[in-house]
């Protein structure tokens, strides 16, 4: 019998062997997702330094390589006017899978540490050729040209340069090659930009695609939504491995402290109950719990009912008005146009805290995309352009939501937009494309798009009866005329009736109605899944005096 040979991989090396599972499954897909996490780091960057994106992509046709699909070699360039990135951490930030600065507890459109330095492994092992990164953070210049050491997970610099900044520029610059297909990709391409471009209304991206064509997209707005901050896990969304390690870092001296020092919205008086109810000694060192005693705390955590919600000072939610100014600008809306736009307060799953922001797009101008409903994805302001019915927002819109109830019929143009923001994007794959069937996000969104729906109903009931009114006047305007020049006959007079004054009556707009309509059942739509989630009382005096909810005592 042969001998098994046993051995280990580094991550590098996991995902050089199963780049698919990172959404580089081909040539064309591989480009799009190298620039989506190239601008998504950047919208990162920028964003961190409340600095207003301005960022430049270009792509440029290198070269095609002599095989059976032609397949082509490019050159890529993404520049940013970020925080930057300082020079010790360059190489392992650009070369080293799983390393940066997004495991914190705060919202960020990049999750796993992967897809910056992903899109530079891709470009190594299809062309061989090094990455170029130059950052400053406002100080001297430094410029990398490295490549992975794909065994070891880091960095193998080739050279390493330092410029004077004289114009104290900041913010950083990404070159590679990579093998890809960009004229399959091409459309999908300008669509990311333009959600992109949407779901940020401050951000001033440039592009240049292969054919040397020109697309920008202009910023709608200079104003920022509040930077997130980094916040302690919530003891709903704990397990076992994270209170060990919590547990093997504390200086606390007791349980009630170590709740109070490492959980985020936990007084002396909660901390206090929860032991009680979890069974535990309020005064029991940490470091002598027992693993028996951990995964009883863990559970009984998940199963506590007075702990406050999960803090959402964590969150960065675009905003009503910012996401209108986004959608007007990249759809061409016109004042005659439609447009309503909803953020519901913060909810929770599995102990994290989550915000939906939907809109809801109806008018002359949104004819142009088509009949049906046109459903724009966004998760951390990201657009999501795969896999669309995958998607639990396209389960709300197209079983969830009785549209009849709004006046909506399966051919009205509509544009629906659903932004899912939280620290935990419950996403089904490493691809980032769809979100999973969470029963608390499936709500919210629900109650959402039902939300804007009912203005809706109040605008199309509106627009239908101008409709009637216009053909109305069209008709007497038509027929008045002549039956004004026939009674002027019949009466044998020499000057026909003055109809203006009845043309005049007939043309008196409608009134608006502010109530809403029913259904034919005499039912609504609006209270089929309201009720609020009541797993987090409210917030007691004497916790408001001992606990800010931020862990800081007053």
């Amino acid at each position: 019998m042969a001998q098994q040979e046993y051995q280990a991989v580094s991550p590098s090396d996991f995902f050089y062997r199963n780049r698919e599972i990172a959404g580089f499954s081909n040539p064309s897909r591989a480009i799009y997702v190298g620039i989506r996490e190239l601008l998504e780091n950047s919208l990162d960057a920028c964003e961190s330094a409340q600095e207003p994106p301005k960022i430049y992509i270009r792509i440029t046709e290198e070269s095609i390589q002599n095989n059976e699909n032609s397949t082509v070699i490019y050159y890529i360039r993404v520049e940013d006017n970020g925080t930057g990135v300082p020079s010790e951490q360059i190489p392992a930030c650009f070369a080293q899978v799983f390393y940066g600065s997004k495991y914190t507890l705060k919202q960020s459109r990049g999750t796993f540490g992967l897809g910056g330095t992903m899109t530079i492994l891709f470009g190594q092992i299809t062309t061989h050729k090094p990455v170029i990164v130059t950052s400053s953070t406002g100080e001297d210049i430094h410029q990398f040209e490295m490549m992975i050491d794909i065994q070891k997970n880091q960095a193998q610099i080739l050279r390493h340069s330092i410029y004077s900044n004289v114009k104290k520029w900041r913010g950083t610059i990404v070159e590679l090659q990579m093998e890809g297909d960009y004229p399959r990709i091409q459309s999908r391409m300008i669509e990311y930009f333009k959600q992109t471009a949407m779901v940020n209304p401050y951000l001033d991206l440039t592009f240049i695609d292969p054919k040397n064509r020109l697309y920008r997209f202009e910023r709608g707005t200079d104003i920022m939504p509040v930077l997130p901050r980094a916040v302690r896990p919530h003891p709903h969304g704990i397990d076992v491995e994270t209170f060990r390690r919590l547990i093997s870092i504390t200086k606390t001296k007791d349980m009630k402290n170590f709740m109070m020092e490492h959980f985020q919205g936990i007084g002396s008086i909660t901390s206090e109950r929860f032991l009680t109810f979890a069974g535990i000694e309020s005064k029991q060192k940490p470091i002598n719990l027992s693993p028996e005693e951990i995964v009883k705390i863990v559970y009984a955590a998940k199963d506590f009912k007075e702990f406050k919600r999960p803090d959402s000072s964590c969150l960065s939610p675009i905003g009503q008005e910012l996401l209108e100014t986004g959608i007007r600008k990249e759809l061409g809306l016109t004042e005659d146009d439609f447009i309503k736009t909803i953020q519901r307060p913060a909810a929770t799953y599995s102990g994290y805290p989550f915000i939906i922001e939907a809109a809801v797009v109806a008018g002359k101008t949104v004819r142009k995309l088509g009949q049906g409903i046109t459903l724009y994805r966004f998760a951390n302001k990201i657009p999501l352009l795969f896999d669309e019915s995958s998607c639990v927002s396209f389960k709300v819109i197209s079983k969830n939501i009785n549209w009849k109830t709004y006046k909506v019929n399966q051919d009205t143009p509509l544009v629906v937009a659903i932004h899912v923001c939280s620290t935990k994007i419950p996403y089904k794959s490493v691809g980032k494309e769809f979100l999973a069937d969470q029963p608390e996000v499936e709500k919210e969104i629900a109650n959402a798009i039902r939300k804007a729906a009912r203005d809706l109903r109040i605008f199309i009931s509106h627009s239908l009866r101008l409709e009637r009114q216009r053909h109305r006047l069209n008709v007497f305007s038509k027929y008045l005329p002549k039956i004004s020049e026939f009674s002027q006959k019949l009466a044998d007079k020499e000057e026909s009736p003055d109809i203006q004054k009845l043309l005049n009556e007939v043309n008196v707009p409608p009134q608006q109605e502010e109530t809403e309509d029913e259904d034919e059942n005499g039912s609504s739509d609006d209270d089929v899944i309201l009720p609020e989630d009541e797993d987090f009382p409210e917030v007691e005096e004497d916790e408001i005096e001992e606990d800010d909810g931020n862990g800081e005592k007053n």
